[in-house]
């Protein structure tokens, strides 16, 4: 029987070189210590985009918030939970989909990929929480 206690982790991120692989690097640890530690099952399709949603929106953070940027990972039920913390106030949208538009296309990506979105005003700046499900259902052929 998995482990009930919730897994969780958080990061500073200060825009260096190499942080935005080190979140990445962050994804993949916590999933491999949820399945090791705690006994949930991960897809592997949930870890490969856990790094591809983190990427995209601490990306999005470093490149349009000055200041530090958080973010965090945790198991909630059986999806994995990831929230990323900017100081920048603005919120961000989505644009309309155009094939000739190059680049500017993550939040695009990550809206397609996630179970949820949503996005909050802080005190300070904005918090973005996305959540995917931890493992697929395979009588279904995709996640729950």
């Amino acid at each position: 029987m998995p482990d009930a206690t919730p897994a969780e982790v958080t990061v500073a991120l200060d825009g260096a070189y190499g942080c935005i692989a080190d979140a990445r690097s962050q994804a993949s640890a916590f999933l491999t210590r949820a399945q090791s530690e705690h006994g949930l099952p991960v897809s592997a399709r949930t870890m490969d985009l856990a790094q591809l949603v983190v990427s995209e929106l601490v990306t999005n953070a470093l490149k349009y918030a000055p200041g530090p940027v958080l973010l965090q990972l945790r198991i909630v039920d059986s999806r994995l939970e990831i929230v990323v913390w900017d100081t920048d106030p603005a919120l961000p949208l989505a644009r309309a989909a155009d094939v000739g538009r190059v680049g500017q296309h993550g939040l695009e990506i990550v809206m397609a990929v996630v179970q949820s979105f949503e996005v909050e005003r802080e005190p300070v700046g904005k918090r973005i929480t996305v959540r995917l499900a931890l493992f697929d259902d395979p009588l279904l052929g995709f996640e729950s």
